[in-house]
């Protein structure tokens, strides 16, 4: 057992495989771990290196097996793929998992600390409640619109049609649809209140982080993005440029090239979703304050290419377009 000098481990719910080699290259352990037997198992050996794959608790993993005097390190799935032989097993993952972890190329994912996790956690929450209030709303609002009651677009606008929920002298709800739909505006005040609640959470976090408090200095960055930042990215030095951190988060155009013909395409939408929704919106923002007349930089203003009702920087197929959004969101 001392001989080991590389570990894979194919992470799971309950059972784990290790696969284990010594510095030649030799396999040393071939195994599967229930999940109370892992860290049993990283007790009673010699620090070494440990692979595994980024999911849902490879960070988890990482902090306890490294606090073992382990050298940890998460890497992308999609980078490990290449190094699966034939057929996909879970010996055979953690295999290529236990290669991958030493090549010199290989791209690894920073560890996330727990409070890092709990703050991801909270905006996957409002994240959530947010979708929840917008589906209880459209409910809200297609019920009415069959009797003949609608109103504009909007979540502010669905404050009128609560209104006329609520409001017994409106004859034009029979009682049972009333009673119906007055449960339906209940439930959109309390996901209402929940979302606030958790907004003030996040306001009060940023307010008491500095990286956090100077990225909000940034225009177009407010809070929400701002603590999203700082949960999503915990180690912005691993990025060379801003470019880089555009095309991390999938802003960039997804290349196609060869035979010295270059080709590009879409943005590649890699990378968070969530993160990636933010910043557009806060690109989004930015470019239309300079075209009201706000003080800009001189690129920005070449580049706020305006061609109502959708707006022509929104088209990432042009070059300028590119150009300006990995700029700002960088």
């Amino acid at each position: 057992m001392g001989a080991i000098a590389t570990i894979g481990i194919d992470l799971a719910k309950s059972v784990f495989q290790v696969h284990a080699i010594d510095a030649t290259g030799k396999v040393v352990v071939r195994r599967a771990l229930r999940r109370s037997q892992l860290l049993d198992f990283f007790e009673r050996i010699p620090p070494c290196l440990v692979g595994m794959e980024a999911c849902a608790s490879a960070h988890y993993w990482t902090r306890e097996i490294g606090k073992l005097g382990h050298q940890v390190r998460i890497m992308p799935a999609t980078y490990v793929k290449a190094y699966v032989k034939r057929n996909k097993t879970d010996a055979a993952d953690a295999e290529a998992i236990c290669e991958a972890v030493t090549r010199p190329t290989m791209r690894f994912v920073p560890v996330k600390s727990d409070v890092e996790q709990s703050i991801n956690m909270m905006l996957k929450t409002r994240d959530l409640l947010t979708r929840q209030r917008t589906q209880v709303v459209n409910a809200l609002r297609s019920h009415l619109a069959e009797l003949g009651i609608v109103a504009a677009a909007g979540f502010k606008a669905s404050a009128k049609l609560i209104q006329i929920v609520r409001d017994d002298t409106d004859h034009r709800l029979p009682p049972i649809a009333r009673y119906t739909l007055t449960e339906i505006a209940d439930q959109i005040e309390r996901l209402t209140e929940k979302i606030v609640k958790l907004e003030k959470v996040i306001v009060s976090s940023v307010r008491q982080d500095d990286v956090a408090r100077r990225l909000t200095s940034i225009p177009g960055v407010g809070p929400i993005t701002a603590a999203a930042v700082r949960a999503l990215v915990p180690d912005p030095a691993g990025f060379r440029t801003g470019r880089d951190f555009a095309a991390w988060v999938g802003l960039t155009p997804q290349a196609n090239s060869s035979g010295g013909k270059q080709k590009l395409g879409s943005i590649s939408k890699r990378g968070n979703p969530q993160l990636r929704s933010l910043l557009m919106v806060g690109a989004m923002a930015v470019l239309r304050t300079s075209k009201y007349g706000a003080t800009m930089r001189p690129w920005v203003r070449a580049n706020a290419l305006w061609s109502p009702p959708q707006p022509i920087w929104l088209n990432m197929a042009c070059p300028r377009s590119r150009a300006t959004y990995g700029a700002i969101t960088a």
